[in-house]
């Protein structure tokens, strides 16, 4: 993005060649726009890139629209329903900026602290990638509806204000509940956890059996938030990318990302496959039967990438034991754990082409939960053997939009020159 000044930067209205969906936006075209509107397709239009037509209805009823259907809002429209920003209904800040509690009332618009709850999503004017990455998230949360995405609402573009307005995500990020501290924080049940891995498999699954497929790029706990039923949603797409067309393999691109999560063949090379993102969700699934984070470099040395050591725990029952969340106090079935355990050594083959396909990932993970095999009861309550547990990290952020932590994304790169 370089040093260009806000009022002068225009976006393209054709394809990129690293895979974003264009937003043919300009930084004018939202002046003259009001809150009325009740979708951006006069603002921000999209080409139909890909479509829901290679989706699978057991993944349920998603469908993606041809152009971004979102509400455009007036800066001084989420002013007020922030209370003007107020840093006390803050819930979190990340690279792209601030995020907001908001209150949407349309009988009453000049009313703040009643109306329907939302998130807002403020870009910090310092942020680097910040207009890129607002810029996809419209494009692609945009169009794609699905039960197990966050829903975009709007969004705000107005001089150098760009917001995102979303659906409030009532208990947070997965990240929150499994590695949070305090008494507002209970742990998870093993039931719960297994359908939020099913619900985030599920998201996943949509975007990749799309005709053209999506590459979400940031798979992690702290971007699977949870509604009030802990239905799980995949949020934060600024890093999405369209997947490589049928003559291509993976697409090359700049590597960015969260350490941890991505994918071997990624960070060692820049190329992006569908399959990347199937490793992130091993990780994931990993941190979900163990309680660990997938970096925490208050582990004892040789311990602080999970994946790395951990490996040789998930193919036995008996070592998968002494690994599994101390805070389950044994409450969970030892063999759908161990079948957990299994799928996600799958997920975090070496080779892309030796992981399964999301669509496979979600059939096992169903098939686990329908064996109704109850969680047992111990009789001695467990203790975890690794003295690192209590050790974690304390969470800075608490958002049900978890904004991306630019400390742990380490993995990317300072851009290559143009030619």
């Amino acid at each position: 993005m370089g040093n260009c000044c806000w009022g002068s930067r225009a976006v393209n209205t054709t394809p990129s060649t690293t895979g974003h969906l264009s937003a043919g936006t300009s930084r004018t075209a939202s002046q003259t726009t009001s809150s009325g509107t009740s979708g951006a397709s006069s603002n921000i239009s999209g080409n139909s890139q890909f479509s829901a037509a290679g989706s699978d209805d057991s993944f349920s009823a998603g469908h993606i629209l041809p152009t971004p259907n979102l509400r455009t809002f007036t800066y001084a429209e989420l002013k007020v329903a922030t209370r003007n920003f107020r840093p006390d209904i803050m819930l979190g800040e990340g690279g792209f900026g601030k995020v907001f509690k908001g209150w949407l009332d349309e009988k009453a618009p000049g009313k703040s602290g009643s109306g329907t709850l939302v998130a807002v999503k403020k870009l910090n004017y310092e942020s680097l990638q910040g207009f890129e990455e607002w810029q996809s998230e419209v494009n692609f949360l945009g169009r794609l509806y699905h039960p197990n995405l966050v829903r975009l609402l709007g969004y705000c573009m107005e001089d150098i204000d760009l917001l995102l307005v979303y659906e409030f995500m009532q208990k947070g990020s997965l990240e929150n509940h499994l590695f949070g501290r305090g008494s507002a924080v209970q742990p998870l049940p093993w039931d719960v956890r297994l359908k939020i891995a099913i619900g985030a498999a599920r998201g996943l699954a949509f975007l990749h059996t799309s005709e053209k497929q999506v590459i979400y790029r940031d798979f992690k706990a702290s971007n699977i938030l949870l509604d009030g039923s802990y239905t799980a949603k995949i949020s934060d797409f600024g890093l999405a990318k369209l997947g490589p067309s049928a003559s291509q393999s993976h697409v090359t691109t700049r590597v960015m990302g969260t350490s941890g999560y991505a994918a071997p063949e990624y960070v060692a090379t820049g190329h992006l496959y569908v399959k990347s993102d199937v490793y992130g969700f091993g990780v994931v699934l990993v941190e979900i039967l163990t309680g660990l984070r997938a970096i925490d470099l208050n582990r004892p040395s040789g311990r602080h990438i999970l994946v790395d050591w951990i490996k040789p725990f998930l193919s036995e029952k008996r070592k998968l034991k002494n690994v599994m969340d101390s805070r389950l106090q044994g409450r969970y079935p030892s063999k759908a754990a161990l079948q957990i355990a299994q799928l996600s050594l799958k997920c975090l083959e070496a080779e892309p082409k030796n992981r399964p396909p999301m669509r496979e990932v979600v059939e096992t993970l169903q098939q686990i939960e329908a064996s109704n095999e109850q969680p047992r009861e111990p009789k001695i309550r467990s203790t975890h053997p690794l003295p690192d547990r209590h050790s974690q990290q304390p969470l800075h952020h608490r958002s049900p939009l978890h904004p991306r932590q630019d400390g742990v994304r380490s993995y990317q790169q300072q851009p290559s020159p143009r030619r």
